[in-house]
């Protein structure tokens, strides 16, 4: 009898650096970044948090609830998504330009897309209204989100923005904003306005559709 042929298993390490990443699944390379190439951590990442926007709102403690994730492997999951995002919005002279609610959409509609509960970001603006950091402010329920001003001022004032556009998205699909919304976003206007830091407009998103509150007269 002929012996049989055991076909050669790469790791995804092993694979990474023969400059074949292109062969290598979601998990795989979440595998990779966690140091498990036995392990089956990774694909339960990839199920539980799907790209393209299943990590990009992730938390620390989104992460360390997966059982074999710890707060080291949840330290470099974060790593890898932030420079993933570094590297989508490249230096500051080439980001883009924030000056209508479809750039707010263009931008953040992709990584919102299909979360479960509501992402409040805010975009720091530069005084030619390109991009210098998006900032993550909180990640509420189903319906609400909790959003103190100082924490998103903090983050602005830090990245020397002049003006930010705040968005979140709506679950139900539906972007109309509620009471809630509107009065949080005079809150945020009238901190601005303290700080020398303009808000420029508070866009909601739902399913394939948007809502615009300086369009709507509501700031």
């Amino acid at each position: 009898m002929a012996p049989r042929v055991v076909g050669v298993v790469h790791s995804p390490r092993e694979l990474l650096l023969a400059g074949r990443a292109d062969a290598l699944s979601d998990g795989a390379l979440l595998s990779a970044i966690l140091c498990e190439d036995g392990s089956d951590v990774g694909a339960r990442l990839a199920r539980a948090h799907p790209l393209p926007g299943g990590l990009w709102g992730l938390r620390a403690e989104d992460l360390v609830a997966h059982r074999g994730v710890g707060p080291a492997r949840a330290a470099a999951v974060l790593a890898s998504v932030e420079l993933a995002r570094r590297a989508m919005l490249g230096p500051v002279s080439e980001r883009p330009v924030v000056s209508t609610p479809e750039d707010v959409v263009a931008l953040c509609e992709p990584q919102m897309r299909g979360c479960d509960r509501e992402h409040f970001w805010a975009l720091a603006l530069n005084t030619k209204n390109r991009l210098i950091k998006t900032i993550e402010v909180s990640i509420g329920s189903l319906n609400a989100s909790i959003v103190h001003p100082r924490e998103l001022f903090k983050e602005a004032v830090r990245s020397s923005a002049a003006s930010v556009v705040v968005v979140h998205n709506h679950p139900s699909g539906d972007p109309t904003p509620s009471s809630a919304d509107i009065q949080l976003t005079q809150r945020l206007v009238r901190a601005g306005d303290v700080l020398g830091i303009e808000v420029l407009d508070h866009v909601v998103i739902g399913d394939g559709r948007h809502s615009s509150l300086r369009q709507m007269g509501l700031m």
